[in-house]
This record gives C-alpha cells, sequence and structure tokens, in this order.
C-alpha cells in the first residue's frame, strides 16, 4: 500500500516538474506594441488589426498564445508541492479532503473565528494548510 503511495506522489512530483519545464520555455506572451510606446502596457491582447504583422505571425514578431503552449493537463490546477489544492471555508469541508493527496486553503472571506477552528480541526485529521497565518493572538495584559 506504501509503495503505491509513493508512486503516485512521484507521479505527481513529475508532473509539476513537467509543468515548469513547459513554463520556462513558454515565450513572454507581450502585446503587440508594447516595446514601442509606454501607453501601451504588455498584458497580452490578442492582435486584430488586418495588416498586423503579429496576427499574420510575420518572421521577427513575438508568438502568438496558442494552445500548444499549454503544460500537461494532469498538472494542471495542483500546487508547486504537487499535492492537489482545495480552498476551504468550513470545517466540515476538511471531511473530503485526503491528508497525503491534498492540501487545503483557508478562503479569504473567513473571519478569525471560523479560520481557527478550520485550524485545530486540520491538525486532528493531519492535512496541511497553506495559508495557517492571519489569526491574531491577542495577549492579555495581567
Amino acid at each position: 500500500m506504501a509503495k503505491g503511495k509513493q508512486s503516485e506522489e512521484d507521479r505527481m512530483k513529475a508532473l509539476v516538474a513537467k509543468r515548469k519545464q513547459a513554463s520556462e520555455s513558454r515565450p513572454a506572451f507581450v502585446r503587440q506594441e508594447s516595446w514601442r510606446y509606454v501607453r501601451i502596457h504588455p498584458e497580452w491582447r490578442k492582435p486584430k488589426g488586418i495588416d498586423s504583422k503579429m496576427r499574420r505571425q510575420d518572421k521577427g514578431w513575438p508568438p502568438l498564445v496558442r494552445v500548444g503552449y499549454r503544460g500537461p493537463a494532469d498538472a494542471r490546477g495542483l500546487h508547486p508541492s504537487g499535492h492537489i489544492e482545495v480552498v476551504v471555508y468550513r470545517p466540515a469541508d476538511l471531511a473530503s479532503l485526503v491528508p497525503g493527496r491534498d492540501v487545503a486553503r483557508i478562503g479569504g472571506t473567513v473571519g478569525a473565528k471560523k479560520r481557527a477552528a478550520i485550524l485545530e480541526r486540520a491538525n486532528e485529521l493531519g492535512i496541511r494548510v497553506l495559508n495557517p497565518t492571519g489569526l491574531r493572538v491577542i495577549e492579555s495584559k495581567e
């Protein structure tokens, strides 16, 4: 049983490594003419002009965003550690998580009281929480 779990963990780590390799070889997609004018920000926009050399993919122009640049499908949505990331809003949401495979991220709208309850329940179940901070400890002056 442990060997199967280990191989699954190795497979996830390999997928994340492959995704990282694909990300490193992916070009920086820039908006057309953004290098030329200060007022045009470099965030990607699809070139749509009828005479656009970038849209026509003329030699020497930056590449367009294409589906072929995507990473492996199995690695999409995984945390860089290789675990499946699940957003949690209440302690009951932790029941569906598998301790070795999943990691929890506490939702941004969760308050301090419920956050403390989620952290306590996650410790009991042995589930890793990615963002455990944000809980203020109030010290009494005695």
